[in-house]
């Protein structure tokens, strides 16, 4: 890029954003910031410290000597890769319930707006749009039905080995992370008002890909 941007992808869990979002560093050449990763790190580390989820003074005590970063495609967490440790259904189960406490997000924010400040970045979550990066360059809300997004997801766990679990499951708990996230009190999972929506229920990745680039590149 000739210019430094910041593109702001939000979407429910499943809707292919994370995907989208890495194709399209790709193609820009830009830095991607998974921000959905860095709950996913923290809440690795309070389940690996058998920390309660009900315990909001030890988790707060946490958040500020927890380091997270990104490098070379790698997820960090105090200094430790964990891109698969993070992609456990486990996570998947709890992430939700950690990212909605106000002071875990306002540390989050913190970091991810940091990043932005002087390089050209991508980032992908459920409140980049309107909270982390308000005035992004360009916005975008990923969507799909909860049909689709399940199937997706299961296919995933299913590839990475995950056997104790079922479709109706998958499609059960992302009905449950689509409430938690979008009525918690603090940054919920809502439309920016100028975000561009993109519907990728029956398009594959680089359907979707190609759509986003048209915009971004004016084409």
């Amino acid at each position: 890029m000739d210019r430094i941007i910041s593109i702001a992808i939000d979407g429910p869990a499943g809707s292919g954003k994370s995907t989208i979002s890495k194709l399209i560093s790709q193609k820009l050449n830009i830095e991607y910031i998974d921000t959905g990763a860095m709950y996913r790190a923290f809440t690795l580390k309070i389940l690996n410290k058998k920390i309660s989820l009900d315990d909001s003074e030890k988790i707060l005590s946490e958040i500020n000597n927890t380091i997270i970063d990104f490098k070379d495609n790698h997820i960090y967490l105090d200094g430790e890769i964990v891109d698969k440790q993070i992609r456990e259904n486990i996570i998947n189960q709890n992430v939700s319930y950690i990212a909605k406490i106000k002071e875990v997000r306002y540390r989050m924010v913190e970091l991810q707006r940091e990043i932005a400040k002087n390089k050209s970045v991508i980032m992908d979550g459920r409140d980049i749009g309107t909270v982390v990066l308000p005035d992004a360059t360009y916005k975008f809300f990923i969507i799909a039905s909860v049909d689709e997004r399940a199937k997706r997801r299961y296919k995933e766990l299913a590839n990475e080995g995950e056997i104790n679990i079922t479709l109706e499951q998958v499609k059960k708990e992302l009905k449950m992370r689509d409430k938690i996230d979008s009525t918690r009190d603090v940054a919920p999972l809502v439309k920016a008002k100028d975000a561009i929506e993109v519907d990728t229920t029956e398009k594959n990745i680089e359907e979707s890909v190609n759509t986003i680039l048209e915009i971004i590149q004016g084409r």
